[in-house]
């Protein structure tokens, strides 16, 4: 597939199942991850591959975290919390570590982590692939950060859904863009 095929067809998928992309694949899509654009050469992309019965244990942490940030959850809205690890076969969490006493913007850290993540999402996409990109509450939380193996400080950029897609594809995002561009016009 041509870059500029992936980039114009590419679309968030609805229902994701194996297979899920193996070794090879992701040794190719990290690869094209760490080309993300990267001010300073920080490198600040950190990725949790999470997949098989690690799911579980996912799951656990996101029905956890809303328990906890809200007590009065009922059990059947936890359980559908707990069964967001099972929208696919492999998620990978995408995370920002930035470094505070550099130069470089926290902010321009977490963009490059966030393009490192769109990188890994259109490399999975030429391969055959699709993916979802979420976050949520549980983005945020220091309980899960930790359970991921990050740092309370770290910012989770996303959590990447990947697998074959099934079922009905997901419509074309609008893709009209001239509403959204100015041109500065030349003088004061």
């Amino acid at each position: 597939m041509q870059a500029i095929d992936a980039l114009l067809s590419r679309r968030s998928a609805r229902t994701l199942t194996d297979p899920a992309p193996d070794a090879g694949a992701l040794e190719l899509m990290f690869s094209a991850a760490a080309r993300a654009p990267d001010h300073g050469r920080l490198r600040p992309w950190r990725f949790v591959v999470v997949r098989g019965a690690a799911r579980e244990r996912f799951g656990a942490l996101l029905a956890d975290q809303l328990r906890r940030s809200h007590p009065q959850t009922p059990p059947e809205s936890l359980e559908r919390e707990r069964l967001k690890a099972f929208r696919a076969p492999l998620i990978i969490v995408v995370a920002a570590h930035c470094e505070a006493g550099v130069k470089i913007p926290v902010i321009e850290q977490t963009l490059a982590a966030a393009a490192a993540a769109h990188a890994l999402m259109l490399a999975a996409f030429a391969l055959g692939f699709n993916a979802m990109w979420k976050t949520g509450a549980a983005a945020y939380d220091a309980v899960v950060k930790q359970a991921l193996g990050l740092a309370a400080e770290d910012a989770i950029v996303g959590f990447l859904y990947l697998g074959t897609e099934s079922g009905e594809r997901a419509a074309m995002a609008r893709s009209e863009w001239r509403d959204r561009v100015r041109e500065l016009p030349a003088g004061s």
